[in-house]
């Protein structure tokens, strides 16, 4: 098969291969004047840069003599610069370093080839032109596959941040991780869980992030077998938010959105408490989709949730019992009668008007209102679990309470067993 060499005379071959040091100068002085960028770069990446370009021309002239026209040429040329000048030169400004290269030579070639054969310098012109396109394809393809590995691992390391945010990580190994993984810190961070649909796919990962975008934030995203995880970053509407990805993304199932956390460090506290969310979801079966975590707190203090009992006894029933006025003993008689205004009035000898203020008043030192069934609920709950905390007239909980009864119960039965209780035991706990 002819090449392209074959068809230029032995003398202007020559001319080329004896002009190739003219040209690689005459490429980096144009770099040099026309990239701003390139004088910028450091001392090592500069004669990088310069090794490419010098091998370039070369490579030009060995792919003249190539038998086979479809290799791709340009491999070369691109194979002499280490892997670490990809992260300096983007793709952009390699296409700019080819276009002023090719652009240098063409310009100089009808001059080397020589006015006296109009036929070699047509020739040699369309063979820069073949060649600039192989070393063009040559550069997207390296490009192309720098990026796939970085994307591979950037989705490795994303699965990574979301698991240590549920496993509940350190602060500084989820915040090593991230910050590798090039995330903002320090901004705002919710976890939303939720089941993964049977189209779940790769693209439901760029369908969140766009979601996430559109809205003003940023999201990590895992999916855990049945299991959609989405941590949602930034200055977003979380609530509309998560109410598109439930609607568009996540499966059949309840949608849980943990509490907004001040940095993504610190977002194991949301993903908790959506976790526990998801498990107790069940047992409030016209729940909101997507339902956030907070309102789930008796069904999580039922499934077994410590944080949620507590956040019940240190948002309900401490502050009720603290601000006195007879609210705790009127929420008490109004759950007893059944939520009856009329009947709570008569069982404390008060006129209704005042149940009325009392109720008005739970609502406003607690935040839930008795009246509305669901929050009367949540109350209900919350009265149980504070006296089951054992709570004293200060107003905390006092969690140890029921531990030091169970010791006492214990070293009475030893008492009377002949045993005598341990050594040194006063029943005090």
């Amino acid at each position: 098969m002819p090449t392209v060499r074959s068809e230029l005379s032995e003398q202007t071959v020559r001319r080329l291969e004896a002009a190739a040091g003219s040209f690689a100068s005459a490429i980096v002085a144009r770099m040099d004047a026309a990239l701003p960028w390139y004088g910028r770069l450091p001392a090592d990446e500069r004669s990088w840069v310069n090794l490419v370009a010098q091998a370039g021309f070369g490579d030009f002239l060995r792919w003249l003599s190539e038998p086979d026209p479809d290799v791709l040429a340009g491999t070369a040329v691109f194979g002499t610069a280490p892997r670490e000048l990809m992260r300096s030169v983007t793709l952009q400004q390699t296409v700019e370093l080819v276009r002023i290269a090719i652009t240098v030579v063409e310009e100089g070639l009808d001059a080397v080839v020589g006015d006296g054969h109009p036929e070699e310098q047509v020739i040699a012109r369309e063979a820069l032109l073949r060649y600039s396109r192989e070393v063009a394809f040559a550069a997207a393809a390296v490009y192309a596959r720098a990026a796939e590995t970085r994307g591979a691992w950037d989705a490795r390391l994303e699965a990574l941040v979301v698991d240590a945010v549920l496993r509940g990580d350190g602060e500084d190994t989820i915040a090593s991780r991230a910050a590798a993984l090039g995330w903002t810190l320090d901004a705002a961070t919710t976890v939303v869980i939720g089941p993964s649909s049977e189209q779940t796919s790769a693209g439901v990962v760029a369908r969140v992030r766009t979601t996430a975008r559109e809205a003003g934030g940023e999201a990590l995203v895992g999916v855990q077998g049945d299991r959609l995880v989405v941590v949602l970053s930034g200055d977003l509407d979380v609530a509309a938010t998560a109410a598109r990805l439930a609607a568009g993304e996540f499966g059949p199932g309840p949608v849980v959105v943990g509490p907004t956390v001040a940095s993504l460090p610190v977002a194991a506290r949301s993903a908790r408490a959506a976790l526990a969310g998801v498990v107790a979801a069940r047992a409030w079966p016209e729940a909101p989709r997507p339902v956030l975590a907070d309102d789930l707190l008796p069904e999580r203090a039922l499934s077994g949730d410590a944080t949620a009992r507590r956040a019940l006894v240190d948002r309900a029933y401490a502050p009720l019992l603290e601000a006195g006025g007879s609210l705790l003993e009127t929420l008490t008689a109004y759950l007893e009668n059944g939520g009856s205004l009329e009947a709570c009035a008569r069982s404390l000898f008060v006129h209704a008007n005042t149940v009325r203020y009392r109720l008005r008043r739970v609502a406003e030192v607690c935040g839930w209102t008795p009246t509305v069934p669901r929050e009367r609920f949540v109350l209900q709950t919350a009265l149980a679990l504070g006296r089951l905390a054992q709570v004293p007239a200060a107003g905390r909980p006092d969690h140890g309470a029921d531990q030091r009864a169970d010791r006492r119960a214990e070293q009475r039965a030893e008492q009377r067993a002949g045993g005598g209780g341990s050594a040194g035991g006063d029943g005090s706990g």
